[in-house]
């Protein structure tokens, strides 16, 4: 696959000379659109949401299988924007895809600014869950509307279960043959950001998969509390920005 930014990123607002990006990863099912606002309110930094192959922009290309090569993808895209810090953003498949980005980054010799593991908390791996492959359409439907990042009018459209179903179930098969790497361990600042009623939250060592700094912050909300409730502020905070 090519590594062009223009191909992997969307950016909605560009700065000319930013003092920093914000890379950020859709979550399983997800588009870069999920993120389309957040240039506009994270206005201190230039904001760009990975487009993965298989839909909206891309869907004529085939899905990725692979996560680890999906991290090495993207990172070699984030190479020629590497002029700036880059901190990374990803929102739960996505939190995982942002760290074997981080990875690839650290391997290339970019250290990223920041890793944020959005809908993750701090907590043993416990295995993937049993694959519902075998599941109808409207059933992995009303799943998806019931963990609160779709509409459930949305979901149950037929056209929409058409053409976003296939790949929800492949993010979905990537995820389980992924299932967890201890290592490379990264040197950058890591934060989960967890719902504090979020029942579908990833569990993983995020801990022990840096040697940099740690945090987990509690956040109102489901797994998908960052619809109502974008965590600007956090990232502001952890980045290091003045309140604006």
């Amino acid at each position: 696959m090519t590594a062009r930014p223009d191909v992997w990123l969307q950016c909605t607002v560009a700065h000319g000379d930013p003092r920093q990006r914000l890379v950020c990863f859709p979550h399983a099912g997800g588009s870069a659109s999920f993120f389309r606002d957040w240039g506009r309110h994270l206005t201190d930094m230039e904001v760009h949401a990975v487009r993965y192959p298989g839909r909206a922009e891309r869907l004529d290309e085939p899905p990725p299988d692979d996560l680890a090569r999906l991290g090495r993808e993207i990172a070699a895209a984030l190479l020629p924007i590497a002029d700036r810090p880059i901190a990374l953003f990803g929102h739960s498949l996505g939190a995982v895809v942002a760290l074997e980005t981080a990875r690839s980054l650290e391997a290339a010799g970019v250290a990223p600014a920041h890793l944020f593991a959005s809908g993750a908390r701090h907590a043993p791996y416990p295995g993937p869950p049993p694959e519902d492959s075998d599941d109808d359409d409207d059933t992995t439907a009303s799943r998806l509307a019931a963990l609160g990042g779709t509409d459930p009018e949305l979901a149950a459209d037929p056209l929409f279960q058409e053409l976003v179903l296939p790949y929800i179930r492949s993010d979905g098969r990537m995820f389980h043959a992924y299932g967890h790497r201890a290592e490379p361990v990264l040197s950058c600042p890591v934060t989960s950001i967890v719902g504090d009623a979020d029942v579908d939250a990833d569990r993983r060592p995020w801990a022990e998969l840096t040697g940099g700094t740690f945090q987990e912050r509690n956040v109102r909300g489901d797994h998908f509390y960052l619809v109502a409730e974008p965590p600007y502020q956090l990232v502001r905070e952890c980045l290091g920005l003045a309140t604006r």
